[in-house]
């Protein structure tokens, strides 16, 4: 039998997100079956999901949520959360148990608020301040990870097929206007708890199917503003590459995804002057935090929902829209299963952003 009779030929992992716009949300019923229909695309090695708008009774609070390997752990992790936090509710987050979820590390979240005593002594802003402490916990305390610190938002994730972890997390229970999907095909880095995707800081969450190649140099450079890379994979520096040109650098989305996906230098000299003095000041300042290789990536936050292809779009994104919902996926089967009848349909071009932006108050 010939080879390409029974290879299948897959660019790895499985991407699917959608953002209602208005602000409606929904189960997360509707976020399993589309990756569901994607389980080819992984591995079991990885599956996660990020959500927005889950905990409106807190939603004002930062959702601390870690893995702890053992409860020793959990309470040397918990002095230092209580020496920098007002703890408002903490508990076990729900799960139940599934066929193809193995043993699972302690899983705990914290709805929390900044002790101003801290804060006023650190001299930081309050969302410097809660990275600089997650940060420092998954740096410093063995055997504890921060996998999700935002406001009214949650990661979730495992090893393990995605639909089989978002039934593990009870998915189908909460309510959100966005979520994110990802079932991981690792193949530089191992599969583990912490190093399923989304990865997220603050309200960042960002999923990717690729390889970031220019990882060294991206690290090195988010290192130079005190970001620590200790999850093992290329995909954590891109959240902090998005929170650095979002949030401290203050760019807007089509320049920050203009940095982490340029037009080459021969586009950029033929452009308008206006244009290429535009490009040619982007690509001399933000040099270092230029993303490398192939990738396709969707970054949730609390108002926006962001697609983006490499510059060669050597990774598959195709996106739709319905009403007031904005869809991607690897695939557009992906998308059909769960909105048949889409308005439109369009495979975005490389470099192009894919945006949704919240314009309702989430109900």
């Amino acid at each position: 039998m010939a080879y390409d009779s029974w290879e299948k030929h897959i660019s790895g992992c499985g991407l699917s997100a959608y953002m209602d716009e208005s602000g409606k949300r929904s189960t997360g019923d509707d976020i399993i079956q589309s990756i569901a229909l994607l389980h080819d695309r992984s591995n079991g090695l990885g599956g996660g999901f990020a959500a927005y708008g889950i905990y409106p009774e807190f939603a004002d609070k930062y959702a601390l949520q870690l893995f702890y390997d053992n409860n020793t752990v959990q309470s040397a992790c918990e002095e230092l959360i209580h020496r920098n936090f007002d703890i408002v509710e903490s508990g076990p987050i729900p799960t139940r148990k599934v066929f193809g979820i193995g043993p699972s590390p302690v899983i705990w979240r914290y709805f929390v608020s900044p002790k101003e005593s801290a804060l006023d002594m650190s001299d930081l802003s309050e969302e410097d301040f809660v990275v600089q402490h997650v940060m420092e916990i998954n740096r410093t305390v063995k055997g504890a990870f921060v996998f999700s610190s935002g406001k009214n938002m949650g990661a979730f994730k495992a090893v393990g097929f995605p639909e089989d972890v978002g039934d593990f997390y009870r998915l189908d229970e909460y309510k959100a206007y966005m979520w994110v999907a990802h079932g991981r095909f690792p193949t530089n880095t191992p599969g583990w708890w912490g190093g399923a995707h989304p990865f997220t800081i603050l309200d960042w969450a960002i999923v990717h199917n690729g390889e970031i190649s220019s990882y060294g140099i991206n690290k090195r450079y988010v290192e130079m503003y005190g970001y620590h890379c200790t999850m093992m994979t290329d995909t954590e520096v891109m959240a902090y590459l998005f929170d650095l040109l979002l949030r401290k650098h203050d760019l807007p989305v089509e320049a920050a995804c203009a940095v982490l996906a340029p037009p080459f230098w021969e586009l950029i000299n033929h452009m308008p002057e206006a244009e290429k003095a535009l490009y040619t000041t982007i690509r001399s300042v933000y040099g270092s935090a230029m993303a490398n290789g192939p990738f396709a990536i969707v970054l949730g936050s609390r108002d926006m929902m962001l697609a983006l292809n490499d510059r060669v779009k050597l990774r598959p994104l195709v996106a739709a829209r319905k009403g007031d919902v904005i869809y991607v996926s690897s695939e557009e089967s992906g998308i059909r299963e769960i909105c048949p009848n889409p308005e439109s349909v369009w495979m975005p071009k490389t470099g192009e952003p894919v945006i949704a932006r919240l314009k309702g108050e989430p109900s």
